[in-house]
């Protein structure tokens, strides 16, 4: 696609009155807000990553800074997991809870699907504006109903606050290209939020510099000095992080994929069902090729951050799907736009299709059990154990479920639990030990050799499967 092309789409130099704002806009809201409260409704206990939010975001906002400056952990056992890229989330998150009535672990997730709720109104608003409102609903709405875009939505994790980032972002961009030069604030703010809420988002903001440099030529120069001025704080927090050292954190959960990044991020946006898969790709095409008013933007949106991935991949894994959630967001856009690019009468069909897809794609998510089940672990647990009886955490995910909970739901086991680096005592004739299991074996540590050279042996376990950790209780008794 030609930046000729691109720059047919551009309005006139007398523009139509822009479109004005329809109740229909919110059926997007509608929609993630009611499979939203489905997935909310079981109440599954936080597991590690959100519990990790709930811990740091507790603290007092000046050690919540300190640890991020210094690159250290906010507790003895979470020494090598410091709040490091996603310190603005958690300074967000501080202030959430701090609100009166506010606090709860399901609140921590409530912000998280009431700003992808923002962001999706504010993205089918800037849809409208620059490809009709047809366009616009059934973006929102291709977008609401997607699996990546709908699990991360009742995530108590930053992603929801990127996404409403990046829509106030994308409508700042449709003001700005209609009305210029409405708008730059909007696209400035929101774009150096979408790189602080996460940095992968920062590639989206490029992506739209890159639409309006493709538009508008020349005159883009104030959205590319406002778009390098929006990355400076997200490439401040970047350069923070290497320099107290955790630059490389988490490296290890990001994978390779030899090539494959684009594909294996559409199958993952697909929820990895092939059909959903397939009409995405080819409405996508019709879209970069037909779709009038959103082609530019939606088409840089889709490609450019997947590109710049491949490229960092030539020097480091990057890949993982949930970390490139902002930037497929551009994908189901393009797509959406594709089926209203169609012929008139196979426009509605299509749409509707391909929001059908979407759904049952995601249905099987209302359905998933926990991801973690420490919650269950310290009921359990205060239900057996015996005053003075050690409680002991073995590892890390273990000790920061044992310490929430407790704290959440038994605070009278507290002066029995031991964390890390503490160890077992050698003292006691029951132990409690409360460990994770890594297919199906319980994580090496030295707590066992020390336990048994003191006469104790398991006598009694109980398991606590869930589909991110899994969690063991044992009894240890003389």
């Amino acid at each position: 696609m030609t930046a000729t092309a691109l720059r047919e789409e551009a309005p006139p130099a007398r523009p139509e009155p822009v479109l004005r704002w329809s109740p229909l806009e919110l059926l997007p809201v509608a929609l993630i807000l009611f499979l939203g409260h489905l997935l909310l409704r079981p109440g599954h206990g936080l597991w590690f990553d959100e519990l990790f939010t709930a811990e740091v975001a507790r603290l007092p906002l000046a050690e919540i800074v300190s640890a991020v400056a210094s690159g250290r952990g906010t507790t003895e056992y979470l020494a090598t997991v410091p709040p490091s890229y996603n310190a603005p989330y958690y300074v967000v998150v501080h202030g959430w809870m701090s609100l009166p009535g506010v606090g709860s672990d399901t609140s921590l997730r409530v912000l998280s699907l009431l700003a992808t709720a923002g962001g999706l109104a504010l993205i089918t608003r800037a849809t409208a504006r620059l490809a009709g409102r047809a366009t616009g609903v059934l973006a929102g709405l291709v977008l609401a109903a997607s699996p990546l875009v709908l699990e991360q939505s009742v995530e108590a994790r930053s992603y929801g606050l990127a996404v409403l980032a990046t829509g106030g972002a994308l409508l700042g961009l449709a003001r700005w290209l209609q009305e210029a030069p409405r708008g730059l604030w909007l696209f400035g703010l929101a774009g150096a939020g979408m790189g602080l809420m996460h940095w992968y988002a920062a590639t989206v903001l490029a992506a739209f510099v890159v639409a309006a440099v493709a538009l508008r030529g020349r005159r883009a120069l104030p959205v590319v000095l406002t778009g390098a001025l929006a990355a400076l704080p997200t490439a401040g927090m970047v350069l923070v992080n290497l320099l107290n050292g955790t630059g490389g954190r988490n490296a290890e959960h990001l994978v390779g994929t030899g090539g494959a990044l684009p594909f294996r991020a559409v199958d993952a946006w697909a929820g990895r069902w092939t059909p959903l898969l397939v009409l995405t790709v080819v409405l996508a095409v019709v879209g970069a090729v037909r779709a009038r008013g959103v082609r530019a933007v939606a088409a840089a949106w889709a490609l450019v951050p997947l590109l710049l991935l491949v490229l960092v991949e030539l020097v480091r894994p990057v890949y993982l799907p949930r970390y490139l959630l902002v930037g497929l967001l551009g994908v189901g856009l393009l797509a959406a736009a594709g089926a209203m690019a169609l012929p008139r009468l196979a426009r509605w069909p299509a749409g509707a299709l391909l929001l059908v897809l979407a759904l049952v794609a995601s249905m099987p998510m209302t359905e998933r059990g926990p991801r973690e089940r420490s919650d269950e672990l310290v009921a359990k647990l205060a239900g057996l154990h015996r005053s003075g009886e050690p409680i002991v955490a073995a590892d890390q995910r273990s000790a920061l479920g044992l310490d929430h909970f407790v704290r959440e739901l038994a605070p009278q086991l507290r002066p029995d639990v031991v964390l890390p680096p503490d160890d077992a005592p050698s003292d006691a004739d029951r132990v409690w030990l409360v460990r994770r299991l890594i297919d199906h074996v319980p994580e090496p540590t030295d707590d066992d050799e020390i336990m048994r050279a003191a006469g104790l042996e398991m006598v009694r376990a109980y398991n606590f499967s869930a589909s991110k950790t899994h969690l063991v209780l044992q009894l240890w008794e003389r």
